[in-house]
């Protein structure tokens, strides 16, 4: 397992990234709101790699803003979208996108990271401890 996260830590973190955000958006987000999405993100992307159409995902609200969140950061990380800061400036970063099932792959990793930390910390498990990592 430990192979697998150091070969994709940037990976992870701008996943988690994307997380954190919507977590500081919204303080009620809870550990079952990022399952949620990223349980959404899992089916999106593996439908795509199966050449299907998008499964219709039933979110709530704060699932909904993870999942945005963590989707951008997922696209960027595919090479299909540009982030920018504050100032509307494209960080110099070079990056090799990634494939489907490496994104897949990064999200189910994740995902065993959220029922970790809900178990370990509870209703925000996840989230708490994520954030301390995430700047």
């Amino acid at each position: 397992m430990a192979e697998f996260e150091d070969e994709y830590l940037d990976v992870l973190q701008n996943i988690e990234f994307g997380i954190v955000q919507a977590c500081r958006a919204d303080a009620a987000i809870l550990d079952a709101h990022v399952a949620s999405a990223v349980d959404g993100l899992i089916r999106l992307y593996q439908a795509e790699a199966r050449g299907r159409s998008a499964p219709a995902l039933s979110l709530s609200p704060s699932a909904q803003a993870v999942f945005g969140s963590a989707k951008t950061m997922c696209d960027w990380r595919l090479g299909r979208e540009r982030i920018v800061n504050e100032q509307g400036i494209e960080p110099g970063l070079a990056l090799t996108p990634k494939t489907l099932d490496e994104i897949i792959a990064c999200l189910k990793r994740v995902r065993r990271s959220v029922d970790f930390w809900t178990r370990k910390g509870g209703r925000q498990g996840y989230v708490t401890y994520v954030s301390q990592f995430i700047q």
